[in-house]
Parts: structure tokens; sequence; C-alpha cells
């Protein structure tokens, strides 16, 4: 019999106006924005542009933290 480890994860938003802050186990991150154009920054670094349009078409680039 196969033994599994289960892992724990922890994520909590809280916004202000525009600005959401994230808290994860991996730490803390930030985006600001709204539902059209949104710009995050993740705990780890890494950044991403998203660009929401009309009929489900989204843009997202993301760019390497660190």
């Amino acid at each position: 019999m196969e033994e599994f480890e289960m892992g724990w994860s922890y994520r909590k938003s809280i916004k202000v106006g525009p600005l959401r802050l994230n808290l994860s186990r991996g730490g803390v991150g930030h985006s600001w924005g709204n539902r059209l154009f949104r710009v995050t920054r993740r705990a780890d670094g890494r950044r991403t542009l998203s660009v929401n349009l009309p009929g489900g078409f989204h843009w997202r680039k993301t760019t390497n933290g660190r």
C-alpha cells in the first residue's frame, strides 16, 4: 500500500479599492487594477499583466522574478 502525504495551502485576499493584497503560504503578493486590466506581483517575484476583453478574450504575460 502506498502512503500519501497531504500538503496544505493558505490563501487570503484583502481588497482595498483597486489594490488587492494576496496572502499565501509562500508570502505576500499584490495586484492592482480592475476586471479589464490588472497588474500582479506574486510572492515569488513574478509579475503578470492581464487584459480581459468582453466575449471571453484575454491576454496575459508573465515575467520571471528574481
